[in-house]
């Protein structure tokens, strides 16, 4: 049964090219459900597998305190591997069919005001070389939306800064170019020419954000620096890795953006994600209403 996942993950890897992020993620919840069917279900092949095992998964999964949308992600994983493993004919049928995907309520995101954009983007020492990379990172994922991992993964040979724009690779091994804006293009160009040069240490790295070593920034410390830096703007909102990513689109689209173009700067596959910061958008107006309407 291990074997079978292994296969469906390097399917994963090798013919769907998911992002690595997505692949360890239906490792860990096929893995979960391996090991719930061998220890609660004593199953030990997955053409023994019913639906009704699934359902028990699930609802373990419920009992156990996970969200619905964690549940909605689990099923997908495994409608995805059971449904490889019919068309490979390692089993006879596919259990996950009359399934349903639980509604998960899709939360609004956290976005920020544009004063406290300037607060967190104004935050960074600059007078250290670190405060002068932080403050590179920040106006380049507020200027062109990018997607942590995609602003880590980012080389110096794809950063265009005479011409004003990135080339970025997203989920699934997508290119995109993004255009930058002028304020963006000047904080990169001071880390590029000061900052990053003495981060380097005589190494050699492709890399076009380096941490305290010289060698490319991870997820975790560029996280890490992100909650120092809002505890300095003094932001009493909680931030995530993606809070500028939604305040770029949210404030684009709040100035008259069009939504496709919005989705091709997020490299969104499907429009109906991009949509949600029309949502965004209209709640802020009814607070912006209820606020200043002397009869709201």
């Amino acid at each position: 049964m291990k074997d079978q996942i292994n296969d469906f993950i390097h399917y994963l890897v090798v013919e769907r090219r998911l992002a690595d992020n997505t692949v360890v993620s239906y490792k860990r919840d096929l893995n979960k459900y391996l090991q719930y069917l061998t220890i609660v279900e004593n199953i030990h092949s997955f053409n023994d597998v019913t639906r009704i095992h699934i359902i028990h998964f699930l609802e373990h999964l419920k009992d156990t305190g996970n969200s619905s949308k964690t549940l909605a992600r689990n099923i997908a994983s495994i409608r995805s591997f059971h449904q490889f493993s019919l068309r490979e004919k390692a089993v006879d049928q596919d259990p996950t069919i009359h399934i349903e995907t639980p509604r998960s309520e899709r939360k609004l995101p956290k976005v920020l005001s544009l004063p406290e954009v300037e607060a967190l983007l104004d935050a960074p020492q600059i007078s250290t070389v670190f405060g002068v990379r932080d403050k590179a990172m920040l106006e380049l994922l507020y200027a062109t939306g990018i997607r942590v991992s995609e602003l880590i993964n980012l080389n110096i040979v794809d950063v265009h800064l005479t011409m004003g724009f990135i080339r970025c690779i997203g989920k699934g091994n997508k290119e995109r170019i993004v255009p930058l804006g002028r304020v963006a293009t000047e904080a990169i160009q001071k880390y590029v020419e000061t900052g990053r040069p003495e981060l380097l240490k005589r190494k050699k790295s492709d890399a076009l954000f380096l941490n305290h070593h010289g060698n490319r920034i991870s997820r975790q410390g560029f996280w890490k620096n992100l909650k120092k830096i809002t505890a300095d703007a003094k932001i009493q909102k909680q931030l995530t890795p993606h809070t500028l990513r939604h305040s770029f689109a949210t404030h684009l689209l709040e100035n008259g953006a069009d939504l496709r173009a919005v989705q091709e700067m997020l490299g969104h596959a499907d429009i109906s994600t991009t949509q949600i910061y029309t949502h965004v958008t209209k709640a802020r107006l009814k607070d912006v209403y209820k606020q200043y309407h002397p009869r709201a």
